[in-house]
């Protein structure tokens, strides 16, 4: 039997005879492994999710992965050596979500995740749920808004790393839209960054000028990388629309200075509280979201019009979104 259904079982049966208030007296404690503090999305993500679990008045262990698939795994041990009431990991890779999913199952802590779907490398009976972008419809919408909006585009796709699966996503969306969109626009370039850094988006697109191809607007993977391209363009004597995706609240400045055209927001801090709220009401009442994987919404948001930004700091808002209040 797996150890996420065994876990449920025990559960409704606690719930049955003693009802939800047992859970209420016990202090619950959450771990919670980042892939990378020092990305922003993953970031305010980790806040919004201490932000919800302060809510209800539960401790939250936040470890930091560094991107290194071993550091995660310590940080797995140390959280089972903690006896945590629950996970919450957002992967650096599926495969490597996988493997801490295995840990936690044969420590029979339940487990859940963030940002990425992990349908295709875990069995659906060894997690909770997992929320996340769906990264192909940000890809669509973001070749759509160019098709849409510049005459004849070449397109140059300063995009992020290889390996995670959330590339791979994006650009499933992007070659969908391609085809959909024959005639308006083509895409004339390629790159991957190596850490989704302005400083790739900076070295990428000087190359890809540098090469001579001829392109008239650039999307841009994220924000720190729509910035380095802005730069490279900015120092080449260059002015074409970037698109970008995400929503930091970097990008509302660079909507309003004109580095970004328009961006492909997504709320991630209804990311980190959604994973909360799952993590929680299976803890304590054993319950399980359906569908499995819940997406957050891609909301196109031009320079021209601000009007339906939602900032990522803006937890009370998030929270109010998730719980409906």
């Amino acid at each position: 039997m797996k150890k996420l259904f065994a876990l449920l079982l025990a559960l409704t049966l606690v719930v049955g005879a003693m009802g939800a208030v047992a859970f209420a007296e016990e202090k619950l404690t959450f771990g919670y492994i980042a892939y990378q503090m020092a990305d922003i999305w993953n970031e305010y993500s980790a806040r919004s999710f201490e932000y919800a679990a302060e809510q209800d008045g539960v401790d939250v262990m936040v470890l930091d992965a560094g991107n290194d698939i071993a550091q995660s795994v310590s940080a797995m041990e140390s959280l089972i050596q903690a006896e945590v009431d629950g996970i919450s990991i957002f992967p650096i890779s599926p495969e490597q979500a996988a493997q801490l999913i295995t840990m936690a199952n044969e420590a029979g802590i339940p487990i859940t995740v963030e940002n990425i779907d992990v349908a295709s490398v875990a069995d659906e009976d060894d997690y909770i749920a997992a929320v996340g972008c769906v990264y192909g419809d940000i890809g669509y919408a973001a070749i759509e808004w160019l098709a849409n909006n510049v005459e004849d585009a070449k397109v140059f796709y300063c995009a992020g790393a290889v390996g995670g699966g959330v590339f791979e996503a994006y650009k499933v969306g992007v070659d969908q839209a391609l085809a959909d969109n024959e005639g308006k626009i083509e895409m004339v370039g390629l790159l991957n960054s190596d850490a989704w850094s302005t400083e790739d988006g900076l070295n990428l697109t000087t190359n890809f000028i540098n090469s001579g191809t001829e392109f008239n607007c650039i999307f841009a993977n994220n924000d720190q990388i729509a910035q380095g391209c802005y730069q490279a363009c900015e120092e080449a004597g260059i002015e074409v629309p970037i698109v970008s995706t995400g929503g930091s609240p970097d990008a509302y400045a660079f909507l309003e200075d004109g580095i970004e055209a328009a961006n492909m927001t997504a709320p991630v801090s209804i990311q980190g509280i959604q994973t909360y709220k799952n993590l929680y009401e299976f803890v304590t009442e054993g319950k399980i979201p359906d569908p499995k994987f819940q997406n957050l919404p891609v909301i196109p948001v031009s320079g021209d019009d601000l009007g339906a930004w939602i900032d990522w700091s803006d937890n009370e808002a998030a929270y109010k979104y998730v719980y409906g209040e």
